[in-house]
């Protein structure tokens, strides 16, 4: 079943025969360039020779087995084959039904990290609800400072809603500090618990090289007891003009107002500005 078709190089060469017929109709390449969606949605419902006189837009919709699909990606993926858009949404299009077989890719840690973040980025189009939660969870538990799948992982979590605060919470102090700062990405959207005014504040006054991070992430909380807080950082002599700008934000996001301006000279994104 699982034939590895090219879908990308027979657009490719779809397209640059289109652009060979029809150059002298376009003024520039932007122009011809502007056109390459309706070439593509053509070539996407026209009978390809490649797929023997079947179209890419329909061609897998016949398969049904979301296992079978779902390990069709994987394939794709390890053998270094762009996988078919038409594939996706056709995992896609089989909603719930889909979301096993992709929770059980996305957990593998055999498949590639590219698989796993097509399987999770898929996840999110499907009726997946909570199910993926402790997944993501450990996912985000074990991340490194550059992690594409925890990011993405977090993100899954976050189309959860309320639902993810407790659990969270209940592993937040044993996590590393990369994983906290995911995790506080995600609860600054839920206010009304202390712990996470509290872990904020002090993710903000103790990460002195991520203020501006941490204080949109106050700001978003929407608590107003920081208001002080981060004015008093306002004035703190190391902080970047870049910070001073988003904590001067975050304050005006909770009701705050900052009195006058100050002179970053040497800053050189205050510099720039300031001879722009």
């Amino acid at each position: 079943m699982y034939e590895i078709l090219d879908f990308d190089a027979n657009f490719a060469a779809y397209s640059e025969k289109w652009m060979q017929m029809n150059q002298k109709k376009f003024k520039n390449i932007e122009q011809m360039e502007d056109a390459m969606p309706e070439v593509y949605m053509r070539w996407l419902n026209s009978p390809a020779a490649f797929l023997m006189g079947e179209t890419p837009a329909m061609y897998f919709t016949k398969y049904n087995n979301a296992s079978e699909l779902v390990r069709w990606v994987i394939e794709y993926e390890n053998a270094d084959v762009p996988v078919p858009d038409p594939l996706l949404e056709r995992i896609s299009d089989l909603g719930a039904r889909a979301v096993n077989a992709l929770m059980n890719a996305a957990g593998n840690s055999e498949n590639t990290a590219q698989t796993r973040i097509t399987c999770l980025n898929l996840l999110k189009e499907t009726d997946a609800g909570e199910k993926p939660m402790e997944m993501c969870l450990d996912m985000i538990d074990r991340r490194e400072e550059d992690d594409e799948l925890a990011d993405v992982a977090a993100e899954l979590l976050s189309n959860m809603g309320k639902a993810v605060v407790m659990p969270i919470l209940e592993r937040f102090e044993e996590v590393t500090d990369e994983a906290k700062e995911t995790y506080l990405d995600v609860l600054c959207n839920y206010p009304g618990d202390d712990r996470i005014y509290k872990a904020l504040i002090d993710a903000f006054i103790t990460h002195d090289d991520k203020k501006a991070l941490y204080a949109s992430f106050i700001g978003k909380l929407g608590d107003d007891r920081a208001v002080d807080i981060l004015k008093d950082a306002l004035s703190l002599p190391e902080i970047s003009y870049l910070d001073y700008l988003e904590i001067r934000n975050a304050v005006e996001m909770l009701g705050g107002t900052v009195e006058g301006d100050r002179e970053f000279a040497g800053d050189p994104y205050y510099e720039t500005l300031k001879n722009a």
